[in-house]
């Protein structure tokens, strides 16, 4: 492994970190610099083209719940020329906007990116979050119980930001 695929991996591992404190400082700008315009992704609602749609579906979430926090870990990234891929185990916590209220939501995951080197910087051009397994209630963000996904009969595929 030489140098330069070493500092790709690092500057793609900070964006990471960088993408979960912003989702839990509420940092939308940030997310607009990891992030290409033309972004897509799939993170449990549906296919989103562009950046602004995976923000309006992230902000649809935690716009309406109480602190959070997306913890990573396992962060594998694999480079290629000005590609790369990468995984990175996500274990994220939701509570109430109500600070009495007990109500709780988590979830296990794994984010599978993709990235493009652009200008020297590295961008993530698509994001998939795949869900193995959820704890708490849908009602931490203002919904009825079994969330989002309910009309399709499955809590589980409702929330994956």
């Amino acid at each position: 492994m030489d140098l330069e695929t070493l500092l790709a991996e690092r500057e793609i591992t900070r964006a990471l970190i960088r993408f979960a404190r912003a989702m839990d400082e509420r940092d939308w700008d940030v997310l607009r610099t990891i992030l290409v315009d033309d972004a897509t992704s799939d993170v449990g609602t549906g296919p989103l083209e562009g950046s602004e749609a995976l923000i309006a579906c992230i902000r649809s979430y935690l716009d309406a719940c109480g602190r959070t926090q997306h913890l990573l870990g396992n962060i594998l990234v694999d480079v290629s020329g000005d590609e790369a891929v990468s995984r990175a185990y996500v274990s994220d916590t939701h509570l109430s906007a109500d600070p009495a209220s007990e109500l709780t939501f988590a979830t296990l995951g794994d984010y599978h990116d993709r990235w493009q080197r652009i200008d020297g910087t590295w961008r993530m051009v698509h994001r998939t979050k795949l869900n193995r397994g959820v704890v708490g209630s849908f009602e931490v963000f203002g919904m009825p119980e079994g969330g989002a996904g309910a009309a399709e009969g499955s809590a589980e595929g409702a929330l994956r930001v």
